[in-house]
């Protein structure tokens, strides 16, 4: 299929103010201006999020005594429910670099209520400030917060999946991982949306979508070289894990990929991966789209339909006697 045409009338404009000097490329701004460019542009681009019951703020403890910022989002249909309740813990994209709590609340508020679950939405520490793999011991210490202190929230730590987008899809899926190799609990599902996998970005996909696509191969090397300490980092599985030796026993997993992305073809090796090792795995590719659709809710339907469709796979793990055809 072709491009999309809202998404291609977009890009087109996205095109004509980079060439303009209106808007400079991501990796031509410093982290921190482009952390403010990125927040800013969610109100042009998504739709915000429908109403919840709840939601709360909190903070979790990491390893090395510092805390994170959380947002936890409790669905209206809870409201004067015993619970406990399923959870989604999720982690934003963003390359590592960007992103946070706002730039990803209408993507969770939806899940929350399409599904519905709780969804508890972590900012893990971003680079260059905190470099790799302290985002990866964030994620593991918000899963570890969750099931120690999950009960206090009314959560249901035995319907515990974890999701997220791009990057976020990363440190998502690295934690099925490390709770294999550490024999810690497998969380129920993986919901992995455009995640990152590779240690090098040198696909056919990354070739052909290199440039105009939303995703510049360009700036993709500035987060992971803002991300990483050294090139050997790589191929360490925390960061790329088509690298690790063994996926077997991991929670089955829904991969949302998008046509025009340059991840694409790292996102099918993945999966077949998962396949390979006997971890049930559902694909889907959603054609016309680039990376980030999913946030892109004021321009293409797509990014409603990828929620309900996420919600749809969580709510068959999370109520699996209920009939949800």
């Amino acid at each position: 299929m072709s491009l999309d045409a809202d998404l291609a009338a977009f890009l087109e404009l996205v095109e004509a103010r980079t060439i303009s000097g209106e808007t400079p490329l991501m990796h031509m701004l410093s982290p921190e201006k482009a952390r403010i460019e990125y927040d800013a542009s969610t109100q042009i681009l998504d739709v915000p999020g429908p109403a919840v019951g709840s939601v709360t703020t909190l903070d979790i403890a990491c390893r090395d005594g510092q805390l994170i910022n959380a947002r936890l989002y409790s669905p209206t249909e809870f409201i004067g429910k015993p619970g406990p309740f399923p959870v989604l813990l999720y982690f934003h994209g963003g390359g590592y670099c960007i992103g946070g709590l706002d730039s990803h609340d209408s993507l969770c508020r939806s899940l929350a209520a399409l599904t519905p679950c709780c969804v508890l939405n972590v900012a893990y520490r971003l680079a260059p400030e905190y470099r790799f793999p302290t985002a990866v011991h964030d994620a593991q210490d918000a899963y570890q917060w969750v099931l120690s202190s999950g009960t206090a929230y009314n959560l249901d730590v035995t319907r515990l999946a974890v999701g997220g987008d791009s990057a976020g899809g990363t440190l998502a899926t690295g934690l099925a991982i490390a709770a294999q190799q550490e024999k810690w609990p497998q969380p129920a599902y993986q919901v992995l949306l455009y995640p990152c996998t590779s240690a090098w970005q040198d696909t056919a996909s990354h070739q052909r979508l290199k440039q105009g696509y939303l995703l510049e191969a360009e700036t993709l090397q500035w987060m992971f070289n803002n991300y990483l300490f050294a090139e050997t980092d790589r191929v360490d599985w925390r960061f790329a894990p088509l690298q690790a030796n063994n996926l077997g026993h991991l929670a089955p997993a829904f991969l949302a990929l998008a046509e025009y992305d340059p991840l694409l073809d790292e996102g099918i090796l993945y999966a077949d991966k998962l396949k390979a090792a006997g971890v049930s795995t559902l694909v889907k590719i959603y054609p016309g789209m680039t990376h980030d659709f999913a946030r892109l809710g004021n321009i293409v339907s797509e990014a409603d339909q990828v929620r309900k469709d996420i919600a749809h796979a969580l709510a068959k793990t999370f109520y699996p006697n209920q009939n949800m055809n």
